[in-house]
């Protein structure tokens, strides 16, 4: 007789190793996360420079905006990416793919990819539990882009928080490809930036440079 798993017991199956689990899905190394304030040009440019560079997948944040103009700014940064991923970060807008904060509900009606945002041990297996496609993993370094989130994790604490854990993105103070390739090392499937990119005078190179040193080309 065929045994009937349930979907939502994510303890029947064996947790998936974190280096190589996403290959099933298609994931990228690298999560470009979007701050229209922290660039001089206009997101749209950014992001078109990023994709240059190899990147396609990219995290639109953007909550402070109206539903509205979050809503264009989405078809612009989408018409960018062509055949890349567009994550949006929240609830508020619906999507083929959302991020969500550590306190953020699952939404009623799932995507057909799930992020979540992690911290600490708890919130990673919450994540896990609620079966997400991906975590971030944050603060690793230091940053200004994500203060008041506790002390920095370091490598020894990312790779910490990785046994059973979802496919995990680094975040915070990854600026370079040395730190993306610590991340790698220790475990993460990948590494996922804000301030790197956004800031840059470059964005592609920046892109590139983070690629090679995830092992992933443009």
């Amino acid at each position: 007789m065929t045994r009937q798993v349930a979907p939502d017991r994510a303890d029947l199956a064996p947790a998936p190793d974190p280096a190589t689990a996403p290959a099933r899905t298609g994931l990228a190394r690298l999560l470009v996360l979007t701050d229209r304030h922290a660039s001089a040009r206009p997101l749209a440019d950014v992001v078109r420079a990023a994709v240059e560079g190899g990147a396609r997948a990219v995290v639109l944040r953007e909550k402070d905006l109206p539903a509205a103009d979050r809503l264009r700014l989405a078809d612009e940064v989408r018409a960018v990416l062509g055949d890349g991923l567009l994550v949006l970060a929240g609830t508020a807008l619906p999507g083929e793919a959302l991020h969500l904060s550590a306190a953020d509900a699952v939404p009623a009606v799932r995507p057909r990819l799930l992020g979540r945002s992690c911290h600490d041990a708890g919130e990673v297996a919450r994540a896990a539990q609620q079966g997400c496609d991906w975590v971030s993993v944050s603060p690793i370094w230091t940053t200004a882009s994500k203060p008041g989130y506790g002390p920095a994790l370091g490598v020894p604490g990312l790779a910490a928080l990785l046994p059973g854990a979802p496919p995990a993105y680094a975040l915070g103070g990854v600026t370079d490809p040395a730190g993306a390739r610590a991340c790698r090392q220790a475990g993460a499937y990948g590494v996922a930036v804000l301030g790197a990119v956004m800031r840059a005078d470059r964005p592609e190179q920046v892109v590139a440079g983070l690629l090679h040193a995830l092992g992933e080309s443009g």
